[in-house]
Parts: C-alpha cells; sequence; structure tokens
C-alpha cells in the first residue's frame, strides 16, 4: 500500500479553489458552534507543536486557543528552549518532533527553514510566518471578507505598503480567488518580483502597480 502524501500549508498556493472553500465554509460552521458554546471536540487527544524563532502574540494566542477549543493541546517551543537555538540540524529536529505530535505550525525567517523542516515532516507543517510568505493571516482576512460579503471572486482588493511577505501572500491569493489586486508601494520599496516585467502573466492580469 503506498503512504499517503502529506500536505503541508507553507505558502497561500499549496491550497486550490476547492479546497479553500471547504475551509471557509468550515471555519464558519465551527466559529458558529463556538459562539453558541457548543462543545464540540474533534481534535481531542491530538496535540499541536507550536515552534517560534520569531515572537508573536496573535500568532500564539489564535493557535493556540483555536486547538485547545477543538480538544485538542499545544506545545509551545521556541529556539530558547529547544536544541533548535543550540544548533541542530533543521532536518533532525523534524524527524524528533514530528514522531511526537500531529501537527506543526513554525514561525520563522527564511522560507528555506519551513520547507526543508517540512521535508523531513512525518506530519503537516503549516506557516505561522516566514521573511516570504504570510498565509494564514490572508486566510483569515479572506475569511472576514466571506463572513459579511460573500466570495471575493471578481472583487478588488487594496494593498498600500512596502512589498513583504503579506503582499506577496495576497498576490498567491489574487490567483487562487480570481480577485483583482491593486498595489501602492512607497518608491524604493517595491521587490523586483514587483516589477511589471518580471512578474509572471496570471499576476499581471490580476493586479495593478503603481509606487508613490
Amino acid at each position: 500500500m503506498t503512504a499517503k502524501k502529506i500536505r503541508h500549508y507553507l505558502q497561500f498556493k499549496d491550497f486550490s479553489l476547492d479546497d479553500y472553500e471547504y475551509v471557509l465554509e468550515r471555519a464558519r460552521i465551527l466559529k458558529r458552534k463556538f459562539k453558541n458554546y457548543e462543545t464540540y471536540h474533534p481534535l481531542h487527544d491530538r496535540t499541536l507543536a507550536m515552534i517560534f524563532e520569531k515572537n508573536s502574540t496573535r500568532t500564539r494566542l489564535s493557535f493556540e486557543a483555536g486547538i485547545f477549543q477543538l480538544g485538542g493541546h499545544a506545545v509551545f517551543m521556541s529556539t530558547r528552549d529547544t536544541q533548535l537555538g543550540r544548533g541542530e540540524p533543521i532536518e533532525d529536529a523534524a524527524q524528533v518532533i514530528s514522531r511526537m505530535v500531529d501537527i506543526i505550525m513554525i514561525r520563522t525567517f527564511g522560507q528555506d527553514i519551513i520547507q526543508r523542516f517540512a521535508e523531513n515532516s512525518r506530519v503537516p507543517v503549516i506557516n505561522g510566518l516566514t521573511n516570504e510568505y504570510h498565509p494564514c493571516q490572508v486566510l483569515a482576512d479572506i475569511f472576514t471578507y466571506y463572513e459579511h460579503r460573500g466570495s471575493i471572486a471578481g472583487k478588488t482588493v487594496a494593498w498600500i505598503g512596502d512589498a513583504n511577505n503579506m503582499l506577496y501572500s495576497w498576490l498567491q491569493a489574487a490567483e487562487v480567488f480570481g480577485f483583482h489586486l491593486n498595489v501602492s508601494t512607497p518608491k524604493g520599496l517595491a521587490s523586483m518580483w514587483m516589477s511589471p516585467r518580471s512578474m509572471k502573466p496570471a499576476h499581471a492580469s490580476s493586479m495593478a502597480v503603481c509606487s508613490v
């Protein structure tokens, strides 16, 4: 029997539109249950490892509270109190940690770090933030729109600010969901990826760029 391939969530484009439609509707149902004080614990006896190389208030609270509300348990790990902070190879850490938990969320620096971790993990890995991408934040934003306005397909989203991990995730989201993205960046703070000459055709067809 062929082992089932592990699915990770390392950047926004890792999920298809069908995947996201299911996730958004499922999130709506789970949120309604929680707001109505309905006990629902599908993650009973499941453990989430949260690895933080970058500190965070909202990421830690949202993941920890979320799995607790669904009946699971979260283990907080930082580089200060693990072997990762003392030079243990990422590949070794991934193999050890993934043997003891059911899912892992990592908030770190370079995307290559979480990629290497996922390649050596036995369980799904979620990107809680890297320098390049922040898919969970964009997913939460889109869910808010979905709750109040419905489908975001065909709508227009405006991004004002420098080219960073959030913008790169919004670019991928525009491709997946089919909405238009207007981008305005201060002069000198736009990434080379934002240059119309370097954009893929799919990006160019779903966004407009200007510097102010």
